[in-house]
């Protein structure tokens, strides 16, 4: 999350207004995160979170987006849901960018991970994954295998501006990816951005599951790669296996997986880590100056990348393998 787009008092007032929620008594943007306009929205009859939606995000795939939530939450998952306001429409302008009101969610995103923390988060997430088999939206990962290759192009003179050798880095690993990748694997709706930021906790509870906007139809198990990425490295870079072992534990516990998808975790895992490289250098040298958003070291996933490509069986992610 994190804003591009200033609103003033007067154009907040009239759009609140279109709502049954009360009359604003306060709102302060959110910097955390790089896709939109986010602000932590207080009025008479609560919190809200106000989203317009930024220039990164198709407006024809916001439907699937709002839909995605109304139906993840009527299948009893915690997740924010787009209020309509008195018209009954969910989404509507504000500042010249689609907007709506979405629900807050109680809990906090756990600064510091604990192994604690990751048989929650797997369970939630193939409870996402479950849920999500009986919603008919259907939209493509534009930011998958196919993705990855004109993202590069378009950065590649200035990857090694940021570490020398980078270029060549990533031409070679886009060669092995697109040489590699399953083709056939169970696919469904994903998160797609499950980072530490995106789920909240309650005590050793997840409490809510946010920020949707990347939700696409793809291989369930690449949800899984991600968040190993995202949940299981330290500081210092190096793996931690116990997080990884109590993640896809907690995933297994609500929806075993494959001998397929288990033996496809090494190269979803260092895909997982060249779609956040890529897109952590396009923003790394495309973010505007002044801009009330924090850029993410796209480096922190090129060891990671170095560390997938060097695995030599879907062992080294804390599991024994699935027997067919």
């Amino acid at each position: 999350m994190a804003v591009y787009t200033e609103v003033s008092d007067e154009e907040l007032e009239a759009f609140v207004a279109q709502y049954d929620i009360g009359a604003v008594e306060g709102c302060k943007g959110i910097a955390e995160g790089v896709e939109n306009s986010n602000f932590l929205l207080q009025t008479e009859r609560g919190s809200y979170i106000l989203t317009l939606y930024e220039k990164r995000v198709n407006p024809d795939d916001l439907p699937f987006f709002i839909g995605l939530m109304e139906h993840l939450a009527r299948q009893g998952l915690a997740c924010p849901t787009p209020l309509p306001g008195r018209d009954g429409r969910t989404l509507r302008e504000l500042c010249g960018r689609p907007a709506a009101i979405i629900s807050f969610l109680q809990g906090l995103w756990p600064r510091k991970i604990q192994a604690a923390h990751c048989a929650p988060l797997g369970r939630a997430m193939a409870e996402m994954h479950v849920a999500g088999q009986s919603y008919p939206g259907r939209r493509a990962n534009s930011l998958g295998l196919a993705g990855w290759r004109p993202l590069f192009e378009l950065e590649r003179h200035r990857a090694d501006q940021v570490k020398p050798g980078l270029e060549a880095m990533l031409a070679a690993e886009l060669e092995t990816l697109e040489a590699q990748w399953p083709r056939d694997l169970p696919s469904g709706i994903i998160h797609a951005d499950l980072f530490p930021d995106n789920v909240f906790f309650k005590g050793a509870a997840v409490s809510g599951l946010i920020d949707f906007y990347f939700a696409c139809t793809d291989f369930l198990a690449y949800d899984i790669a991600i968040c190993l990425n995202a949940w299981c490295f330290e500081p210092d870079g190096a793996f931690n296996a116990t997080k990884a072992r109590a993640l896809l534990t907690g995933y297994q516990q609500v929806r075993p997986l494959s001998a397929a998808e288990f033996a496809a975790l090494p190269i979803l895992c260092r895909g997982a880590a060249m779609r956040f490289l890529l897109t952590r250098l396009y923003d790394w040298v495309n973010t505007p100056a002044g801009a009330f958003v924090k850029r993410k070291d796209p480096l922190e996933y090129e060891r990671k990348l170095r560390f997938h490509a060097q695995v030599t069986g879907p062992g080294a992610y804390g599991l024994d393998p699935v027997a067919s």
